[in-house]
């Protein structure tokens, strides 16, 4: 007996053909677009230019009250709007009284030492220091939490630049946010510590959408431990545990070294094992076309997450991700980056003619970014003379044949045409865009 499971779409113009990464690459996409020593100085040229790109190491050991609050108020601020919680009820001005006391804003000094961190585990950075879960007062699903800002990878460096009041959360800053995260996902540790790991040479590129360790029945820290695309870990194979590590045989694996927390809260280190047969790099992938296109395709069909919730990403987390795997460093929220002067910029007034921009789409290379208002696509290439993108998306319009706008969800990385979808009632995408990005 056979079965099919035939393809099954309301998505406006997707053939079955679309969904296969191999339908989009062409015969030059294999040309490397940037080597790693360009990448480099690109992105120093980057963190160098841009206020939303931060280098870490460049820290200082201290700030000063002002600077202090200037970072928490960054983040930590009352919206300008109601909120609700899970279950619909009222967010009250003392609901916000509580979670401005959570600060801990009499414990700022004229003088605050700056510690230093590596993530030891995929961590949510939040608003205020809190798990509370709030929603826009007119949200009709659960999906988009307003104190969700992004996410931390194991092995990612941060600054820790205060605590809370409860002494549960510490106010952090990594290459690309500011914002709260559980200091029990954090290890402590002094400067140099944090950043040999870091500038390790010799390491380990995780380039599918997630990979994990192998489990252990030693140390639970390391074991069956969830690395997501761009992370990067450092390969160890010391000769004391080249032939076993806990119990196993490792030669059939990538050996790395990964940050623990330990039970005082400091930083230590433990060995790993990845199978070979996992689909990770030594080092970066190389920067092509078609390697943008292979990486974008392995995220395919994974469910939305806004601010990298629901052990996924959202439309710029996709972008990063991605991007990561080549060694770019990019902005972490859409209009930064889109506001950004990396790469090569076409951006478009409000009132800019519909033509132009259909220009610029026909010329669009695999890879470069479209912006409009809160969404980040990227470009495939062109199907039958349309341009397709592919993209992390949470709904999802277009207008029927009889003028009606179809409105309904996609909530997942997405592969659709760019011309057909409207952005709201009376404007398209195409009207929305606001700028074109090749990012070299």
């Amino acid at each position: 007996m056979s079965f099919e499971d035939g393809f099954v779409s309301n998505v406006i113009g997707v053939r079955e053909k679309h969904l296969s990464p191999s339908y989009w690459m062409q015969p030059g996409g294999d040309a490397v677009i940037m080597t790693q020593t360009e990448i480099e100085a690109f992105n120093r040229k980057n963190v160098a230019g841009e206020a939303t790109l931060n280098d870490v190491r460049a820290i200082p050991d201290r700030l000063s009250r002002a600077d202090l609050t200037e970072h928490l108020r960054s983040i930590s601020r009352i919206p300008r709007y109601p909120r609700i919680y899970t279950d619909g009820t009222s967010v009250t001005d003392a609901d916000f009284a509580r979670y401005e006391d959570a600060l801990n804003l009499g414990a700022i000094q004229n003088d605050n030492p700056v510690r230093f961190a590596l993530a030891v585990t995929r961590t949510s950075l939040r608003t205020y220091p809190t798990d509370d879960l709030l929603f826009s007062h007119d949200a009709t699903d659960r999906d988009i939490e307003r104190f969700q800002e992004s996410i931390l990878f194991p092995g990612d460096p941060v600054a820790v630049l205060h605590e809370s009041a409860d002494g549960q959360w510490a106010l952090v800053q990594s290459y690309n946010y500011t914002a709260w995260v559980r200091l029990s996902d954090i290890a402590i540790a002094a400067r140099g510590p944090v950043f040999d790991y870091v500038d390790a040479k010799g390491f380990l590129l995780i380039t599918g959408d997630k990979v994990s360790t192998v489990y252990n029945p030693e140390i639970a820290a390391v074991s069956e431990l969830s690395l997501d695309m761009g992370v990067r870990v450092p390969l160890s194979r010391p000769e004391s545990l080249q032939d076993n590590l806990y119990g196993q045989n490792p030669y059939l694996h990538h050996m790395v070294l990964l940050p623990i927390r330990e039970t005082d809260g400091s930083l230590g280190f433990k060995h790993a094992l990845i199978q070979r047969k996992a689909d990770v790099h030594v080092g970066y992938l190389p920067y092509t076309q078609n390697n943008i296109i292979r990486q974008g395709f392995k995220f395919l069909g994974e469910r939305y997450g806004w601010g990298h919730r629901f052990n996924g990403r959202d439309c710029t987390g996709f972008v990063l991700e991605i991007y990561k795997t080549f060694g770019i460093t990019l902005p972490r929220n859409s209009g930064d980056q889109r506001d950004s002067e990396i790469g090569v910029n076409q951006r478009y007034t409000a009132n800019e003619a519909e033509a132009a921009k259909l220009r610029r789409l026909e010329q669009a290379m695999p890879g470069d970014l479209v912006y409009i208002p809160g969404h980040v696509l990227m470009i495939l290439g062109q199907s039958d003379g349309e341009p397709f993108a592919i993209h992390d998306v949470h709904g999802m319009r277009y207008r029927r044949a009889d003028g009606t706008i179809y409105s309904g969800t996609l909530n997942g990385v997405s592969v659709t045409p760019i011309l057909p979808l409207e952005f709201n009632a009376t404007d398209s995408y195409v009207d929305r865009i606001l700028s074109i990005k090749t990012v070299r």
